[in-house]
């Protein structure tokens, strides 16, 4: 009796280490499990700038539209504005010294894509593959490398930010929308960039007829609403 006595204590205390030890199991794969989700976090994508300063950004994709690029170039160039231009890969390949003369033409150069892709419908490898290219293209050149990204059509998914942190790139989005790109008429443009512009805002724009006859009027609008006019990477840089 004595000895079937010892037997159950020596089985509950058994007992006990062992759902002990799988707590202390559970509770160390549960704080692995919260750490790791805090270091694998994604970088929010950036959609406007420092908003304690009357200043506004402007930012072109360029994929198309090629033959309105060295119309807004002067524009800019006379109105004393530097802007930033989202370059895409294939498009750079295909005008070499226009992208020279942008740059040339002292305006900031990001990173559009080798292809215009939907990114969050990309893979890992894909999504880095679309944004190396553009980048060794546009580094080839004239010498840059970029480290702002605007996916296209404003496509992504945390896949897509996780890559772009990855390769120590920011994701830039927008603020105020001209969707110059339904070619609905200068006015309009003008109309949706005026009516509410705000510190820190990113404008986004494509080379378009009607953007190249709205451009001169939104710049004077701008100013005349007391904003200064800068690229995407001084309304974000940090004091």
């Amino acid at each position: 009796m004595f000895i079937i006595t010892i037997s159950k204590e020596i089985s509950m205390i058994s007992l006990f280490i062992f759902v002990f030890i799988i707590a202390l199991l559970s509770l160390s794969f549960h704080s692995n499990y919260v750490v790791s989700a805090i270091n694998n976090r994604v970088e929010n994508p950036i959609y406007k700038g420092n908003e304690n300063e009357s200043k506004i950004a402007l930012e072109c994709n360029v994929v198309w539209g090629t033959e309105f690029v060295p119309q807004m170039l002067n524009i800019l160039k006379e109105k004393s504005v530097r802007i930033t231009f989202f370059i895409g890969g294939k498009w750079a390949e295909n005008n070499p010294e226009l992208l020279k003369d942008i740059v040339s033409n002292n305006h900031e150069i990001g990173n559009h894509g080798y292809d215009h892709k939907m990114h969050s419908q990309l893979n890992n490898v894909n999504n880095k593959k679309e944004i190396l290219k553009t980048q060794e293209i546009i580094s080839n050149i004239c010498g840059i490398r970029t480290d702002l990204f605007a996916p296209p059509s404003g496509d992504f998914n945390d896949l897509t930010l996780n890559v772009v942190h990855e390769l120590g790139y920011k994701t830039i989005l927008w603020s105020i929308d001209t969707i110059d790109w339904k070619r609905e008429g200068k006015d309009i443009i003008i109309r949706r960039v005026l009516q509410k512009p705000h510190n820190g805002a990113f404008i986004l724009m494509h080379p378009t007829k009607y953007t190249v006859e709205a451009l001169p009027e939104m710049i004077d609008g701008l100013r005349g609403k007391g904003f200064s006019i800068c690229t995407i990477s001084e309304l974000i840089k940090k004091d």
